[in-house]
Formats: C-alpha cells, sequence, structure tokens
C-alpha cells in the first residue's frame, strides 16, 4: 500500500501546499508561520462556529481540512496552530518523551532502543507500517464525536480518492470508517513505545479537547497505549507549542 504518499499529502495539506513525496518535520515552521499569517490578517467566506474562521479554507482544504473543520464546529483560537505539529510527528513526539524522561523519577528508564524510531527516521516497509497506525488513528479520532455522517463520508472519500491510494489502501480507508471505535485495537497496532506516542500526538491534534466526547476518547486511548498523564501532556504541551 502507498501509505506514506497518502499520509504525507494529508500532513502538507495543513500548508495549503502542493502535495510531495517524502517530507518531515522540516516544514513545520514554514507550516506554523502560514497557518499564523492567515489567522491574524485572513478572512474567510465562512465561519466554523463563532470562530468566523472557515478551517477547510485555512487548512487548505482537502480531505485533511473535512477530518479537522467538519460540521462539528471545532473551537479555533490559539489551539488551531496545533494542525501544524502533523508535519513533524516522530520529532515531537520524540521530543515529548526526552523532557518527560529528563524530568522523571525513574532512575532507570528503558533504553532507547527499546523506545523505536521516529516516523521520519524509518525507512521501506517499516515506514509504511507506522504510517498505517497513524493514519487509522487519525480517521479514528476524527470520528470519536460520532457525527461522520453520510454526506460527509462521502465528500471524505472523493477528497481521499484525490491522494491516489492504491487499491488496497482505498479499501483499507473505507473498512477504517465502519469499524468500531477500539482504543485497545488501535493501541495493539503499535508496535514500539515511539509508535505509540505518535498516535497519541495525531489523535490529540485531530480531537477537540472541548468536546467531551472527543477528550474522553483520548484519555481512553492514552490508557490503551499505556501512556501515563504526566507523559500525556508533555505531549499535548508540544503540540500545542510547536516544537519539534
Amino acid at each position: 500500500m502507498n501509505v506514506m504518499s497518502v499520509l504525507n499529502q494529508l500532513m502538507n495539506q495543513a500548508q495549503g501546499g502542493q502535495s510531495h513525496q517524502g517530507g518531515s518535520g522540516s516544514d513545520i515552521n514554514r507550516m506554523v508561520n502560514n497557518l499564523g499569517s492567515q489567522l491574524s490578517g485572513g478572512r474567510s467566506s465562512g465561519g466554523i462556529g463563532n470562530s468566523g474562521i472557515d478551517m477547510k479554507s485555512l487548512l487548505g482544504g482537502g480531505a485533511l481540512g473535512m477530518l479537522l473543520g467538519s460540521k462539528r464546529g471545532r473551537r479555533m483560537g490559539g489551539t488551531a496552530l496545533k494542525y501544524g505539529a502533523l508535519a513533524g510527528v516522530g520529532a515531537l513526539a520524540w521530543k515529548a518523551y526526552q523532557n518527560h524522561k529528563s524530568n522523571s523519577q525513574d532512575t532507570v528508564p528503558a533504553a532507547s532502543a527499546q523506545q523505536g524510531q521516529p516516523l521520519e527516521q524509518l525507512q521501506g516497509a517499516d515506514q509504511e507500517r507506522r504510517g498505517l497506525e497513524i493514519l487509522q488513528a487519525m480517521i479514528m479520532a476524527a470520528r470519536a464525536d460520532g457525527h461522520i455522517d453520510a454526506n460527509e463520508r462521502a465528500l471524505l472519500t472523493e477528497e481521499i480518492e484525490r491522494l491516489s491510494p492504491d487499491d488496497e489502501l482505498q479499501t483499507w480507508i473505507q473498512t477504517q470508517f465502519d469499524a468500531p471505535l477500539d482504543a485497545q485495537a488501535l493501541a495493539q497496532s503499535a508496535d514500539s513505545p515511539q509508535a505509540a506516542r505518535e498516535i497519541y500526538v495525531v489523535s490529540a491534534v485531530i480531537i477537540d479537547d472541548q468536546n467531551p466526547m472527543e477528550r474522553a476518547w483520548l484519555d481512553q486511548l492514552a490508557g490503551a497505549l499505556n501512556i501515563e498523564p504526566n507523559l500525556a501532556r508533555e505531549l499535548e504541551q508540544q503540540i500545542n507549542a510547536e516544537q519539534v
């Protein structure tokens, strides 16, 4: 499956730019600056909630814009910039872990080799597998409030098809829209602690933590991933700070 091609395009849509192969966290500053500029001086033709900002326009449209900005009426404010964290999910999750470890009272931390590698450092089949885990987490988080209806799903399907997934990936994505929201099953797909942290990061980026159903999903996922509360807070702080 051409998972990383599709995932990179989804992440790049947050810039409103062109899709490209490969990619890492190196675009994060440009992405955040672009989003900040649009927030401070841009105009939109349709508001989301009471924000007056069209999330789909803000994020360059496409499938990611729909996942993040459907009819759910997300709060914007200072949290909008957190979507830039998608560009460097692996580096962000690793930095949060390092910060957490340095502040931990655990005198015998797990060896780094046991933690797994960040997404950006993986290659080949290992990167494709991690990408599939992350894509699954994104879809589940977008469904966490139960409000992707048939019309939204049809539009999402159309936008996803524009990303040119191969037939196997297209079938898999559609299956994810029908699958039960199962935090344990998602957690079991994580192939390392680093993978678990990346799954948590993308989920935290997608959800609106002011929505009780979505916040409950994230908390449930943290438990399933064995992410302790202090680490979860560090991951979320890194997301909101866009520090990668």
